[in-house]
């Protein structure tokens, strides 16, 4: 049982390690690192003694005060008094080494070894005396290193495992408690085993006694799918293999030490990981034979210090031993490579290794490769900063086709560049670099993708909070649970922007506040201002949805989707704008693999523009479109009658909420223009606002002055109307203001049509539309139903942004 420096640190966590070891049944080996900063600490102390820094004293009174604080906290009263007299003494010794380094004004490894041993000395003593029935040892009597030719101490494997059972099995003991890290050399020197030394001194001793189990009692319940400071439902990983722990272990997972694993994996001695603050939590149990279930990845590491390193020449295909060069020269100057990528046609190897060994890395190989730079062979060898490398790991993984497929599919899709990247045949871990400011995006995008999560997110920026915009956020509202609970979608509403201001949380915005975050926290909501947050925000899965009637807003949508920002609209500026501007946003979206997404442009939620590219996609052709789509206008003309007037009914379209606060967009056809348009584009033809044929029923002269005088200038024209109305009416006849595309011209005008004809039964705001088609020649298919409001227009955007999560 191994506690780390958190479980040691203090009086309450030592009591949850003497109540976790005394509960504990049969024998078992307590592993100690030091308390909690405490090595940190020793360290710091010794440099200010050797800078002739009298403020060494100061450091060392609280190393002393610690280690006091916590024998009067946890050591019970009967040791306690002997206990202290232990630790003062070699706390004293300890003194004494500082100021022969301040008077000798040198900290040599040696002493500095010796220095940084009573970490674990000091600890193991007061856990020894604090858990019931325990035995102390001191791991320098059996933990042996030797040096290697460059200096390095390392362990002697075969000496300690001797050393370890003739000194433990020389006595009887049911608790053994020993100071982790710390280790001498053949000559009794004191070493140590590096950072991350008690994990390794522990597994050591399990593989050496040939213990049941090997537990490492840390401050976390287990081996996470992700770091949960990056990644909000990261969750324990229940089981893993040794080798998917080690994967995970040397990209970054930072619960155990990566050489641990070792000495226990070759004796087939399971890992237990866990949490010293909560011992009731499973944990995550390390094994040969770990249950896989049915994902194809355990998790996902990562390393933010990462510098790519790339040796180019086209004189190096065929040539052999150039890369037995690179390793040994990088490996006699001490430098680690995690990762090489080298293409097939062996004109390139690159190499990553850590920021802090680049200079040296470069400096290596050029001193290597100076002839053939020399010459011009090779090209210059230059670091690559700023990057982080990611890696997917999974056993599962070699059992399921196209996943790295997907993998990368899935990071580009969001817009996330891939330098580099490396999978060995055993397909145990697919690792790649990228820019380190694009991180904590690939770790959500690929936590969320490959289902570790347990739901998939979509991060949703709303622009326009009017009548269509409040009501999509009501719908969201509403449905945000079921969709979660029933779907496994989340949808987060990270940015809100009204006319005026804007909020934007990459946390998530609660969208009952919205209005009074707007006010209350808000800043200005320009078009450049809304751009810029949502670039800087650079969320996973983002989607764009434009609730305004802008052409400021609509000109964004090309930006953002060269972002990889899918975009959903109930703008119809965009895709009514010039042909080819029209053009570039669909082809961007498909190179960018996003979506632009725009259904409610006509027909409110009707599936016009979704049954067009079906249609079309499966190899049908449109012939001829016929259709009513402006919902105010049917509105206006279902209530005339011979005490409504034109003007009237257009007030009452008005007061209803079917026409835009300026009814003269509407009543100019301008509206209609635009929805034809549209409808023609995802028909397949290349239509201008300016090829349409208009027939309008209100002459131009009563759209000219400003709006509030608008509706007193059309009651000049009631008269005309009503006496065509009441021809009409005598002829059993109704007004439809139809737009029609037919053989690729296009035109909208108003029309009169009888009982037989489909549009005459078209109540209220409703909409419908003809498509006469190759397969749907004799009886063209109709679409037919609410066409406006506020209510059906926000479903209709609702449904979009659903559709870009693929649910079922």
């Amino acid at each position: 049982m191994k506690f780390g420096g958190t479980s040691v640190g203090t009086v309450d966590s030592l009591s949850n390690v003497k109540k976790i070891v005394e509960e504990t049944p049969g024998r078992k080996v307590v592993v100690v690192s030091a308390l909690s900063g405490i090595t940190d600490l020793l360290i710091s102390t010794a440099r200010l003694a050797v800078a002739d820094d009298i403020s060494y004293l100061e450091s060392y009174a609280r190393i002393v005060e610690r280690h006091l604080a916590v024998i009067n906290g946890v050591v019970p009263a009967a040791k306690r008094e002997s206990t202290e007299s232990v630790v003062r003494m070699m706390l004293d010794e300890l003194s004494n080494i500082y100021k022969g380094v301040l008077l000798l004004r040198d900290l040599s490894p040696r002493a500095l070894n010796m220095i940084v041993s009573y970490g674990e000395r000091l600890s193991s003593i007061i856990v020894a005396n604090t858990i019931k029935g325990a035995t102390h040892f001191d791991s320098r009597a059996f933990i042996r290193t030797k040096r290697l030719a460059n200096g390095a101490d390392v362990l002697d494997s075969e000496l300690t495992n001797r050393l370890i059972v003739e000194n433990l099995n020389a006595y009887g003991w049911e608790t053994a408690v020993v100071g982790g890290f710390i280790a001498s050399d053949t000559g009794g020197e004191v070493t140590n085993l590096g950072r991350g030394g008690s994990d390794y001194t522990a597994s050591v001793m399990a593989a050496a006694l040939d213990a049941d189990s090997l537990e490492i009692w840390t401050d976390v319940d287990g081996f996470m799918t992700a770091d949960p400071k990056v990644i909000d439902n990261a969750y324990v990983i229940d089981e893993l293999t040794f080798t998917e722990a080690m994967e995970l272990c040397n990209f970054g997972a930072k619960v155990i030490y990566p050489p641990t694993i070792y000495p226990v994996y070759h004796k087939n001695i399971p890992i237990l990981v866990k949490n010293t603050f909560n011992p009731e939590a499973r944990g995550t149990r390390i094994s040969s034979t770990a249950h896989h279930g049915g994902k194809p990845i355990k998790g996902i590491s990562s390393i933010n210090d990462t510098c790519l390193v790339t040796i180019t020449s086209l004189c190096m295909v065929g040539v052999i031993g150039v890369n037995s060069r690179i390793f040994n020269a990088l490996t006699a100057k001490g430098v680690s490579v995690f990762l090489v990528s080298q293409a097939a046609s062996e004109n390139n190897t690159t190499i990553a290794v850590r920021n802090a060994d680049a200079d040296l890395a470069v400096e290596t190989l050029r001193e290597e490769f100076a002839a053939e730079l020399e010459s011009g062979m090779f090209n210059d060898i230059v670091p690559e900063r700023n990057l982080a490398t990611v890696a997917v790991v999974g056993e599962n993984m070699k059992h399921t086709t196209g996943l790295a497929g997907k993998l990368f599919n899935t990071v580009g899709r969001n817009g996330i560049n891939v330098i580099a990247c490396a999978q060995g045949a055993s397909e145990t871990n697919i690792s790649f670099v990228i820019e380190k400011k694009s991180l904590r995006k690939a770790l959500n995008v690929i936590h969320d993708s490959f289902f570790l999560s347990e739901s998939q997110v979509l991060n949703v920026f709303l622009v326009g909070i009017g009548n269509v915009g409040s009501s999509l956020l009501s719908q969201i509202r509403k449905q945000q649970e079921k969709l979660q609970k029933e779907k496994s979608l989340k949808l987060n509403v990270v940015g809100i922007a009204s006319s005026r201001k804007a909020v934007f949380s990459s946390d998530g915005i609660d969208i009952t506040r919205c209005h009074e975050l707007l006010d209350t926290e808000g800043i200005d909501a320009t078009p450049e201002i809304i751009r810029r947050e949502i670039l800087k925000m650079n969320i996973f899965n983002p989607v764009f949805v434009d609730c305004t009637a802008s052409a400021d807003i609509a000109a964004l949508y090309q930006e953002l989707l060269e972002h990889n920002v899918n975009v959903v609209a109930a703008n119809k500026i965009a895709a009514s704008s010039d042909y080819p501007s029209y053009l570039r946003l669909k082809e961007t979206a498909r190179r960018k693999d996003v979506k632009y997404l725009f259904e409610t442009n006509v027909g409110a939620g009707l599936p016009i523009i979704n049954t067009i590219n079906s249609l079309i996609n499966s190899g049908d052709k449109i012939l001829k479109i016929e259709a009513v789509v402006s919902g105010t206008l049917n509105y206006i003309f279902n209530v005339l009658a011979s005490d409504v007037p034109l003007s009237r009914a257009v007030e009452m379209a008005k007061e209803a909420g079917y026409s835009e606060p300026d009814p003269r967009i509407d009543l100019s056809g301008k509206d209609v223009v635009r929805k034809l348009v549209i409808l023609a584009r995802e028909a397949g033809y290349e239509v201008e606002q300016e090829d349409v044929e208009k027939r309008l029923f209100v002459p131009e002269e009563y759209f000219e002055g400003d709006a509030a005088g608008f509706i007193d200038r059309l009651r000049g024209l009631d008269p005309e109307f009503e006496k065509k109305r009441a021809e009409a009416d005598a002829n059993g006849e109704h007004f439809r203001f139809v737009a029609s595309l037919d053989n690729g011209k296009v035109s909208v005008g108003l029309r009169r049509v009888d009982s037989s004809h489909p549009f005459y039964n078209l109540a209220g705001s409703n909409n419908v539309i003809l498509l006469t088609t190759e397969r749907y020649k004799e009886f063209p298919m109709v679409i037919k139903g609410y066409g406006a409001g506020a209510e059906v227009t926000a479903a209709g955007v609702f449904a979009d942004i659903i559709s870009i999560a693929n649910i079922r």
